[in-house]
C-alpha cells in the first residue's frame, strides 16, 4: 500500500465530508497530529481508526484501494443512480453548483421543512 496515495485519498474523503483534520481525527479516535500524518503518508491508519471513520461516512474501500464503494442496487432507484454517476464525473466547481441548486430546489419544494429530505 502506497502511504502517500492512501493519505491523499483520505484527505479527499475528509474534504468530501467537509470535516477538518481535528474533526475526522476525533471521529477516528486520534488527535489532529496523527490525522495529519495519515494524510501526508507518514503513518498508516490502523483497523480501529478505519472502522471508526467508515461509520462516519468515509469510503474506506476508496481510501485503501482507490476504488469507490459500489452503491447497493437496492439503496438507490435507477434515476438516483444516474444522477450519482453524472455527479461523480463532474469538476469540483460543478459539484458545488449542483449542491447549491439541489438545496434551493429542496427548500422551494418544502423538503427541508417537512422531513422529506
Amino acid at each position: 500500500m502506497q502511504a502517500r496515495a492512501l493519505g491523499d485519498r483520505l484527505r479527499q474523503e475528509r474534504d468530501r465530508l467537509q470535516l477538518t483534520q481535528d474533526e475526522l481525527g476525533q471521529l477516528g479516535g486520534v488527535n489532529r497530529n496523527s490525522q495529519g500524518k495519515y494524510e501526508k503518508g507518514e503513518r498508516n491508519p490502523d483497523s480501529v481508526y478505519l472502522e471508526a471513520v467508515a461509520a462516519a461516512g468515509v469510503d474506506v474501500l476508496y481510501v485503501l484501494t482507490g476504488k469507490r464503494q459500489p452503491l447497493e442496487e437496492v439503496a438507490l432507484a435507477p434515476d438516483e443512480q444516474e444522477v450519482v454517476t453524472y455527479y461523480r464525473g463532474m469538476s469540483d466547481v460543478s459539484k458545488d453548483a449542483v449542491r447549491r441548486m439541489t438545496f434551493a430546489l429542496a427548500a422551494q419544494d418544502g423538503a427541508l421543512d417537512s422531513g422529506k429530505a
